[in-house]
């Protein structure tokens, strides 16, 4: 006998093409994104320059700073993290690099600055395919400044102020028009070994550091880090995992 809890429902919408446009659109499998988010670089008294450009599928021999995060683009279209309707693009990820104008990198144990090709290792879990688009987020700091927790974060911070609009597209995109479907149940077998999975992640401060429960999956806004609650453990059901309620800032 079975008792499903919840349900979780993700429609994917592929992407066949990126492009540079005066604003967010997606339609007829091309994402439009704006080139330019000077006004955004603003906000930010240590950026000294932020850049967005379109890796195209097999044009990975470009130079490139560390690799600080690489994420899909995805959004609730109803309920919270874990249940309800997920929106998700495949066929482009999200890649964040940093450094400063001295040439130092944004990492603390080991940088990844260099030749994207020789850095990345594609189709693995986690990391585009050959043929996927790589939107190229790249932030620059000011000269002189002290790697922090609170430094690191902010450039998470813009990056997802950019992933944020194209997240409204696809929330509105009609469920009809999805390219895939996929249903996950959490669910209870009765009379069965139950079984629990134990994941360590890293909660030391600036680049290393966990968030739970944003409001987004794999976002910025309303996520608790696992450092403030002291790295306390954390039960997430295994739809909660699935739909991005965990996002590593390592």
């Amino acid at each position: 006998m079975e008792e499903v809890l919840r349900s979780l429902t993700i429609r994917c919408f592929h992407v066949m093409n990126v492009e540079f446009g005066s604003k967010v659109n997606l339609s007829n499998g091309t994402l439009t994104i704006p080139g330019m988010y000077d006004e955004l670089a603003d906000k930010f008294d240590n950026v000294s320059n932020l850049s967005v450009s379109i890796i195209e599928p097999k044009k990975h021999d470009i130079e490139i700073n560390t690799i600080m995060d690489i994420m899909p683009i995805s959004t609730k279209v109803l309920g919270e993290l874990g249940e309800g309707i997920t929106h998700t693009l495949t066929g482009v990820y999200v890649m964040l690099t940093g450094g400063d104008e001295e040439g130092n990198q944004m990492h603390e144990f080991g940088s990844s600055e260099g030749i994207l090709k020789e850095k990345l290792k594609l189709g693995r879990a986690g990391t585009p395919n050959e043929d996927d688009y790589i939107i190229h987020i790249d932030i620059t700091l000011k000269p002189g400044l002290s790697f922090t927790r609170s430094l690191a974060f902010s450039m998470f911070q813009i990056c997802d102020s950019i992933i944020h609009p194209i997240r409204d597209i696809l929330k509105m995109k009609n469920g009809k028009d999805a390219d895939e479907k996929h249903v996950y149940h959490d669910q209870v077998k009765k009379d069965k070994t139950r079984i629990a999975i134990v994941k360590q992640v890293a909660g030391q401060g600036a680049m290393y550091d966990n968030l739970l429960y944003m409001k987004e999956p794999s976002g910025i806004e309303g996520g608790v880090s696992i450092i403030d609650i002291g790295n306390m453990p954390v039960v997430l059901t295994p739809n909660e995992y699935r739909d991005g309620a965990l996002r590593s800032l390592t």
